[in-house]
């Protein structure tokens, strides 16, 4: 392995701490929506029969605690990046976790993107475009200003890269 050679590692720096807000914010919109059709069913249901709708709220309930607890934490633990002199680096996931690394000399262009629950909470997405067919690599929950920076340094870099950019 030569000194320039890129290798799959765990990046360096975590994702901003209010992801974690954000990730349980979307969660919840979910699960709203989820558990809304479970409360027009109670309503409109005229056998009076209350126990199932009882079960099949408890249930809902419980999954959707668990999920907006667990799962915005334990993507935080995960949801890590760095961008070198030589690569993009990053580690994605909850369920399923994916390292991924791009070349520098291998990207086409970069992306940053703020929904309107990223804006509330200060936060910003970064899309690194590459040749490959895994697709773009996407650095989400970055603090806007730490994704300005990423931004305009990974665009330099790319700039001065001589590469076949394919």
């Amino acid at each position: 392995m030569t000194a320039d050679a890129v290798r799959l590692r765990p990046p360096m720096h975590r994702v901003s701490p209010r992801a974690v807000w954000y990730w349980t914010a979307r969660a919840a919109i979910l699960w709203i929506v989820l558990i809304a059709p479970q409360v027009i069913w109670w309503l409109a249901d005229s056998d009076g029969s209350a126990l199932p709708h009882l079960i099949v709220g408890a249930v809902w309930l419980v999954l959707a605690a668990v999920h907006l607890v667990v799962m915005p934490q334990w993507r935080y633990r995960v949801h890590r990046w760095e961008a070198t002199e030589t690569a993009v680096y990053t580690q994605t996931g909850w369920l399923s976790q994916e390292r991924r690394i791009a070349p520098i000399s291998r990207v086409q262009t970069v992306d940053s993107e703020r929904g309107p629950i990223e804006q509330l909470f200060k936060l910003a997405n970064v899309t690194v475009t590459t040749a490959s067919a895994a697709g773009p690599i996407k650095i989400d929950g970055l603090a806007a200003a730490d994704a300005d920076r990423l931004v305009a340094d990974l665009t330099t870099r790319v700039g001065e890269t001589t590469g076949d950019a394919t």
